[in-house]
């Protein structure tokens, strides 16, 4: 009996006017090659956060799977990066 234990990507959504990653992982469970478990998980990655100056902080995706920095990198343009700062300024409270 061979239990396996993998972590899949298994979706990578582009949501909203700001360009939020949402970032769906299943962990699968086989035993003997036939799945016997599936749990799934989901995150959202923001292109940054502001901090005390009111500058924007890019998100670090150093950690994120290949495919999820490669959307990240290619819908956080400059245009999306100023729109969010200002949104995030513009909603302190």
């Amino acid at each position: 009996m061979t239990i396996t234990k993998t972590i899949e990507i298994a979706k990578i959504e582009i949501v909203g006017a700001y360009k939020h990653v949402q970032v769906r992982t299943d962990t699968v469970i086989k035993e003997d090659g036939t799945e016997i478990s599936r749990s799934v998980h989901r995150h959202v990655l923001e292109c940054g956060t502001l901090n005390d100056s009111d500058a924007l902080v890019a998100t670090d995706i150093s950690g994120e799977a290949t495919e999820v920095q490669a959307v990240a990198n290619a819908v956080w343009t400059d245009a999306v990066k100023t729109a969010w700062k200002n949104k995030l300024i513009a909603d302190k409270p």
